[in-house]
Parts: structure tokens; sequence; C-alpha cells
């Protein structure tokens, strides 16, 4: 018997190493034929070990080799602030920075000599949008809030968890052009509905801009606000992809589009190609659903600014946006061509100056709030986007991180480790929404904490009392300048002739 066992042992080894052998043969043969790719055909077989690591490369260099200030598009410092304030821990760290002060581009705030005490702090107060223009003006109460993801591109676990959240914790929540869905309404949040090139959730059998639809929308008491996506920062001039295996029957009939199939969007819309067009549309679905309309676009120049504030003179204040969302060119939670996302559209720290003072220069700041968006996931972030003049900031990152995003950067696969951008059942799995959805309300509620924490050391009693000369940013000299120097608050108009 154990004769006829040591023989089937070695059968079986035989066979193995015949296996083994066999395939790498083939291997060999097909590597040393083919002709696309040289490595392989100069050095077979061995050759893939070049592609595996190379496809590793990323994460090592992520948790081994890059330091703390290092990684792109997020290091591990700045990913480290935000966990730590989703897990409610405290921005607390010990014996020293690693935030280098004299790096060109660092941003260091001005502290008072004798910042506020706390019983003379007040609380960062809310701020209508829309009043006095809206039928139903949004009172909204947090700076920082959650930037426009799609039902689609994000899974059902994770916009659960971030509609939850932003409950708990008082902000809003933009549905990206995705259009609305039930897991947004199911979480609770306050919803800015925004309308995407293609029309997703607002368009009828068409696709054009569906009157009906607009009006069911705004019967829903959770949406507040609309928003017209004219552009993104990551990828200006190019309309959102959703790839075909993402598609699912349910995003399908929620988006209006068929199952299956690429959801590709247009790269603007197709019934607004100037700006009197805008404002018709603005007016529009401002009239059909009662509540306050903006805009979200990536900014490359002054033109575009200039020519809508001057039809909005000329047309009058009632035409006006009642918010604009200016999203940074560093900006992209989704999928997006790299030749876009590198250099198409104005960092936010560029942009968002230019827009400010474009409002104050045809006087119509007061008329129309700003949102920041582009990287700011961080607290200090935050706080320069309010100094330069921002109402409020979005952030979409931030948020994903808080949901335990690790930086996969595999969004668009459909193979999102931690559960957050994919429909893999068995990768949703990790995201319990009852416990990211408190991760994602401490975020935001830390955020602004933060916020109004470095404003009481720059002797402010909340944030909304932010100027351009409580920060200065260093430049390539070492030295650090003031942002009211850098960018000066220019003159209002005055309103005489010859502005046209």
């Amino acid at each position: 018997m154990s004769t006829m066992m040591g023989v089937l042992q070695v059968s079986l080894g035989v066979l193995i190493v015949m296996l083994v052998g066999g395939g790498l043969t083939y291997w060999y043969v097909q590597d040393i034929t083919q002709k696309k790719h040289a490595i392989l055909r100069n050095y077979p077989v061995i050759g893939h070990l070049r592609y595996f690591f190379e496809q590793l490369g990323e994460y090592f260099r992520q948790y081994f080799f890059l330091g703390d200030r290092e990684e792109m598009p997020f290091n591990r410092a700045t990913r480290g602030w935000v966990y730590r304030l989703a897990k409610n821990e405290g921005g607390v760290i010990g014996f020293g920075s690693t935030y280098d002060l004299h790096q060109p581009g660092a941003l260091l705030f001005v502290n008072a000599g004798f910042p506020v005490l706390e019983e003379d702090q007040a609380p960062t107060p809310p701020l209508a949008i829309g009043e006095g223009y809206a039928a139903k003006p949004f009172v909204a109460r947090s700076i920082v809030n959650i930037s426009g993801m799609s039902y689609g591109a994000l899974s059902r676990p994770a916009v659960l968890a971030l509609s939850k959240g932003a409950a708990e914790a008082g902000c809003w929540m933009d549905t990206g052009e995705g259009g609305l869905a039930p897991a947004h309404i199911e979480g609770g949040a306050d919803i800015i509905m925004q309308i995407g090139t293609a029309k997703y959730g607002v368009r009828d059998a068409d696709g054009q801009l569906s009157d009906e639809r607009l009006r069911e929308l705004a019967a829903i008491d959770a949406v507040k606000a609309f928003e017209i996506k004219l552009s993104q920062g990551a990828k200006p001039g190019k309309g959102g992809v959703l790839p075909a295996a993402k598609v699912t029957p349910e995003i399908a009939a929620i988006r209006g589009i068929p199952v299956g199939v690429d959801s590709i969007s247009p790269n603007r819309h197709r019934d607004v190609g100037n700006v009197n067009e805008l404002l018709d549309m603005i007016v529009r679905v401002r009239t059909l659903t009662g509540k306050p309309v903006g805009i979200k676009t990536a900014i490359g120049g002054r033109r575009f600014l200039h020519e809508l504030c001057e039809a909005i003179l000329r047309r009058g204040l009632d035409t006006a946006p009642d918010f604009i969302a200016v999203d940074g060119g560093e900006g992209g939670s989704g999928a997006a061509p790299q030749a876009l996302a590198d250099h198409m559209a104005l960092s936010i720290d560029e942009a968002l100056p230019r827009v400010v003072d474009t409002l104050i220069e045809f006087g119509l700041r007061e008329r129309v709030r700003v949102i920041a968006a582009g990287k700011l996931v961080t607290s200090a972030r935050a706080a320069w986007a309010l100094a330069c003049g921002a109402d409020f900031v979005n952030t979409a990152r931030g948020f994903m991180f808080s949901l335990g995003c690790v930086q996969a950067m595999r969004c668009h696969q459909n193979t999102c480790p931690t559960g957050i951008t994919t429909h893999n059942p068995k990768l949703q799995r990790g995201l319990v929404v009852e416990e990211k959805y408190l991760r994602v309300a401490q975020y935001a509620r830390n955020m602004n904490r933060e916020i109004d924490m470095i404003a009481h050391a720059c002797g402010l009693r909340h944030a909304r009392e932010f100027r351009r000369e409580h920060v200065r940013r260093v430049q390539a000299d070492g030295t650090s300048e003031a942002f009211n120097m850098l960018y000066p608050y220019p003159e209002p108009f005055d309103g005489k002739a010859g502005l046209f």
C-alpha cells in the first residue's frame, strides 16, 4: 500500500513538473514571437517581472519609499490629518510639524497679539443663498460641504453614508451630475441637485431639460438648490464618463439612459452656448422650482466672468446665479484624461481670488455667493479660501478619505478596495454605513471647528471675519507676502457709463 502511494506521489510530482514546464515553454514561445513588446521579445518570461513591479510600484512608493510630504495628489501627512479628524482623534501632533514653512506656496496665518478668548468667541453664522430672488432661499449652516460626486461613480453604501453623515453634521451634499438617487434622500441630507451637461435625472425622453422633472424634484423638501455644471476642475471641456460596467439597471433608471452602455455626457450643455443662454437657463430653473440656482465652473481667465457680469448688469440682478462654485484645476474625484487633469484650468489658488475680485468690481459680490473647491481637504486650506473671499468650501476627496479611501487610484476601474467607487458587492461589503457615516459627520464638524480655531488665533470672533490680510504666502525667495498685497481688493464698479 505504501509503495503504491509512493508511486502515485511520484507520478503526481512528474505531472506537475510537466505542466509547469509546458506552461513556461508555451509562455516562452508566445513572448519571443509576439511583436508588441520589445522587452518580452528580448527577455521572454522574465520580462513580465518588469510590468509586475511597475504595477506594484505605486503602492510600494506610497507606504515605504515616499516621505510624508512627497506623495501626490495627496501626501501621507494630509491624508493622516483627514483620517484623524474623521476618527475624532483631533489634529494634534508632537515634536513639531513636517510642513516646510520656507517652501514657495506655503500658507502662513497672521496670528494676533491678543487672540480671542473663548468667552468672546461667536458662532460662525449661517448664510442664506438666493435670499430675495428665490421663492425658497436656502440657509446653509456649515462652511464645509460635500462636493459633487455622482451616484454611479460612487457606490450606494458610499452615497448613503455621505448623506447620513451630512445630515448629522448639518452640511449639504451635492449630487454630482448623475441625478438624485434614493440613497441621497434616505440619508436625510440637504441636497444640491446638480444639472450636468447630459441633464441626467432632469431630462425628458429626448434628453432635453424637462420642466416636469424639475418641478418633481423641487417638490422634494430635501432638495434645497440646483447647480448648473458648466465644467469641473479635473476636466474642463470634457464630459463625464461612467463605464458600462457601472451602468446598472438602477443607475440607468435614475439617469434615464440604457443599461450596460458607457454613460458619456457632452462636453457642454447643447442649449447653452453663451452667457445670455446661461442666464436664460438660470432664470428658467429658478422660476420653475422656486429654489436657488447656481453654476459650477472651472476658471481659465477673466473673459468669461467679465462677460457674465456684464450680461447680469444689463439684464438685472434677478437673472444672476445665486452662487458660483469655483472648481480649481487640481480638483477631480473621478476619472479624467491626463492631458486635461494636468494642464487645463487655473488652480484654485489663482481662480478663487480672480472670481471674487470680478464680482467686487461689478458690484455683484453681495448678490452671488462663492463656493470654493480644489484639494481643500484641510482646515488650513479651507480657512485660506475664506480669507480669499469664499463663503463656503466644497470637498469631494476629503469626504472620500473620511469614508476610508486609501488613494488606490482605481476610482474608474470598478475595483476600489474600500467599496467607495465600485459596484462589486464583495468590495462594497467593506464599507459599513453605520460606522462610516459617523466619520463623515465628525470630519465635517471638526473641519468647521478647526477653521474657527484658526480664526480665533488671528484675533477674529468667527470664521466669516477672515480677510486677505490674515494669510500670507511664501514666495520663491523664501519670504512671505500678505495675500492682500498679492491680490489687492479691487475698487467696486461705480456705475458710470462706458463699462460695456
